[in-house]
C-alpha cells in the first residue's frame, strides 16, 4: 500500500517505523525537519519536510495516487484539512488525529465522510476507554473488547501461587466441563521472543500470558490465574489533562467514588467545577505526605496519567507501595515497557500503541475488522470475516495450515462468541480472531481473502 503520513512526532514515527518494517511504501510529511532526521537516516521510507496541510506539499507526496493518508500531527485543524485536501486529490482513505477528546460526540451531528474524512481517531479517547476497561477488570494488566465484549482479550503475568503453574494447556484446560477461554501468546521470563501455545505447552511462573476469553470464561480464567474479582470503588487519580477528567467523569457516572489529583491551580479549580461528583485536589501527587493524607492505602486502584511518565511510573511504584492492588501507568516511551514491568508496574497505558491498533485495521488486507497489537509482545490479533469466497470457508479448524506460529483464539458467530477448538467448522459470516507473529501475517490475510 501507499500510504502517506502528516505528522512526524509520537504517533506519526512509530506508524512509520511499523509501517516500514513491513515493506509498506510510506512518505513522511512534518514541516519541523529535526522531526524527520530520524526517520530519514533509519527507515526505509521517504520523508519530506513541509507543511502537510498545504496543496504543494500533498502534490509533492503524490497524495492522489496514495491509498491511505494518516494525518496525526499535535494540530487538529492541520490533520483535518489535511485529510480533506487529500481526499479531493484522489485519495482512497483518510484518518484524522483529533485532539479534542469529546470530538467522537459530534460525530452524528456532522457528516465527515462527505467532506472527505473517513475516520476520526483520539489517542485519549482510546486511552480513556482502555483505562476503564482495565480498571473494571481488575486482576488482569491489559484487555481489549472484540465485538462489544462478545470475546474479550486478557492478559496477565502469572504468579507462582497461579494454579495451573507447572501444568500445560491441555491439563489446565481440563479443571473445567467446557472451555470458555483460550491462551494465544506467551512470553518467558527473560526472553525476548513471543511463543503462540499448543496443548502441550507448559505455563511457568513469571509468564506474560495473553487468553481469549467468553463471557463465562472470565470467572474461570480468575480461579486459574489464582486472583480474586473485586469490585472496584474508590480510585484515585493523579493528573487532570484529557485523559484523567474523562476517566474521571465515566467512573463517577459508574458510581465509583474518585480523588482526582492535580498540580496545576487554575485547572483543579476549573475540573472541580466542571466534575461535581469528584473530589479534586489541588497538589503534588509525588508529595507522599499528601497520599497519605488522602487516604491512598485505601484506594482499590491509582492511575498515574499525567503527561510525564516519570512522574506517573514514580507515584504508582509509591501507591503499589501502599498495598493499592490496582495501579495503572501512562508512558509515553514504548521502551519504558520491560524495565516498568520489572520493577512492579504491570499495566501500562500507550497511546501510540493504542492508535496504531485501531489504524492498523484499515491497512491489513483480506476482511479484517478489528485488530489489537500485545503490548510488549511480538504478536497482534486479527480480527477477520468470513466471506463466501474465503479459503477457509466449511473447514475445520484442525484442517487449518496454521503452523506454530498463529492460532484461532475463538469465533463470533450471530453475535455470540465461541471458543473453537478442532473441530469448529467455520461458516460464512463468521468473525474469526487470529493471534499470529509477523511473519505469518501475510500467509493468515490470504487464507481469509
Amino acid at each position: 500500500m501507499k500510504i502517506i503520513i502528516a505528522g512526524a512526532s509520537d504517533v506519526g514515527l512509530h506508524l512509520a517505523k511499523l509501517l516500514s518494517f513491513e515493506s509498506q511504501d510510506i512518505t513522511l510529511i512534518d514541516c519541523v525537519k529535526d522531526d524527520l532526521n530520524y526517520a530519514d537516516t533509519h527507515l526505509d521510507i521517504r520523508a519530506i519536510k513541509g507543511d502537510p496541510s498545504a496543496l504543494s506539499t500533498l502534490k509533492k507526496a503524490d497524495a492522489g495516487a496514495s491509498d491511505m493518508m494518516i494525518a496525526v500531527t499535535p494540530s487538529e485543524t492541520t490533520n483535518l484539512m489535511c485529510c480533506l485536501l487529500a481526499k479531493q486529490l484522489g485519495c482512497k482513505r483518510t484518518i484524522a488525529r483529533v485532539t479534542n477528546i469529546e470530538f467522537d460526540k459530534y460525530k452524528q451531528d456532522v457528516d465527515f465522510h462527505s467532506l472527505g474524512i473517513d475516520e476520526l481517531i483520539s489517542p485519549e479517547e482510546l486511552a480513556a476507554k482502555e483505562i476503564q476497561l482495565l480498571v473494571n477488570q481488575s486482576a488482569f494488566n491489559n484487555s481489549y473488547e472484540f465485538e462489544g465484549g462478545a470475546l474479550t482479550m486478557m492478559g496477565t503475568t502469572l504468579q507462582t501461587s497461579a494454579p495451573f503453574v507447572g501444568k500445560s494447556v491441555k491439563q489446565a484446560a481440563a479443571f473445567f466441563p467446557e472451555v470458555h477461554f483460550m491462551p494465544i501468546a506467551i512470553k518467558r521470563v527473560d526472553s525476548t521472543s513471543t511463543l503462540i501455545p499448543r496443548g502441550d505447552t507448559m505455563f511457568e511462573a513469571g509468564d506474560q500470558v495473553y487468553f481469549i476469553s467468553s463471557k463465562e470464561g472470565m470467572d474461570e480464567l480468575y480461579k486459574l490465574t489464582g486472583f480474586t474479582q473485586k469490585n472496584v470503588e474508590d480510585v484515585m487519580i493523579l493528573g487532570g489533562g484529557r485523559i484523567g477528567s474523562k476517566t474521571a467523569e465515566e467512573l463517577c457516572a459508574k458510581g465509583v467514588r474518585v480523588k482526582l489529583v492535580e498540580l496545576d491551580k487554575e485547572k483543579a479549580i476549573s475540573l472541580a467545577e466542571r466534575l461535581p461528583n469528584t473530589l479534586v485536589i489541588h497538589g503534588d501527587g509525588r508529595n507522599v505526605e499528601l497520599l497519605v493524607e488522602e487516604n491512598i492505602e485505601g484506594m482499590d486502584a491509582f492511575l498515574g496519567v499525567t503527561d510525564d511518565s516519570e512522574t506517573n511510573i514514580m507515584s504508582c511504584l509509591m501507591a503499589k507501595s501502599k498495598h493499592v492492588s490496582k495501579i495503572i501507568a501512562l508512558i509515553e516511551n514504548t521502551d519504558y515497557f520491560e524495565l516498568t514491568k520489572s520493577i512492579g508496574v504491570d499495566t501500562l497505558i500507550n497511546k501510540k500503541l493504542l492508535t496504531a491498533n485501531t489504524i492498523f485495521r484499515y491497512i491489513r488486507k483480506g476482511k479484517v475488522v478489528d485488530l489489537a497489537k500485545l503490548n510488549n509482545m511480538d504478536a497482534e490479533i486479527l480480527e477477520f470475516v468470513v466471506s463466501p469466497e474465503s479459503k477457509v470457508l466449511g473447514k475445520k479448524i484442525r484442517d487449518l495450515d496454521l503452523s506454530r506460529t498463529a492460532t484461532i483464539g475463538g469465533v463470533i458467530r450471530n453475535g455470540e462468541g465461541v471458543i473453537a477448538l478442532g473441530d469448529f467448522e467455520i461458516f460464512a459470516g463468521d468473525r474469526v480472531l487470529v493471534c499470529c507473529l509477523p511473519k505469518s501475517i501475510s500467509r493468515i490475510e490470504r487464507m481469509f481473502r
